[in-house]
């Protein structure tokens, strides 16, 4: 298979590991190069604060969501998975203590973002003057 990549998600400090898919691969890709250092910040509150992360780091996760939406294909996959990714953010908040159990939501959102149709979604836009 060509195109295929693995990546975890870190999650209350537990990892879903997966294959992904090349649309998939690209949000990750842009998550990480342009909002870096809000993920690493999130994350570092995450695991600081296990049983309660949906509370202390609520601030953080915002400033991910706010960095990320901008993206024409962050937009195009919440768009599309807005109803699988709402569902696993409702699992994780009544799981807080126990998020691995939801690894059927992650996989289901991450899937939905694999059929996503990135045709014609800018994957490099051009930065515009604030």
């Amino acid at each position: 298979m060509t195109g295929l990549h693995c990546n975890c998600l870190c999650i209350s400090q537990k990892l879903f590991c997966m294959s992904v898919s090349s649309s998939r691969q690209v949000a990750m890709d842009i998550t990480a190069k342009c909002c870096h250092k809000e993920m690493e910040s999130y994350g570092q509150c995450v695991t600081s604060h296990p049983s309660t992360w949906q509370q202390h780091c609520q601030d953080l996760k915002m400033k991910v969501a706010q960095c990320t939406s901008s993206h024409p294909v962050i937009q195009k996959i919440r768009t599309d998975c807005s109803k699988e990714f709402t569902e696993f953010e409702h699992c994780l908040r009544e799981n807080q203590n126990s998020p691995t159990f939801c690894s059927v939501h992650v996989a289901r959102f991450l899937g939905c973002a694999e059929t996503v149709d990135l045709a014609g979604v800018p994957v490099n836009p051009v930065p515009r003057p604030s």
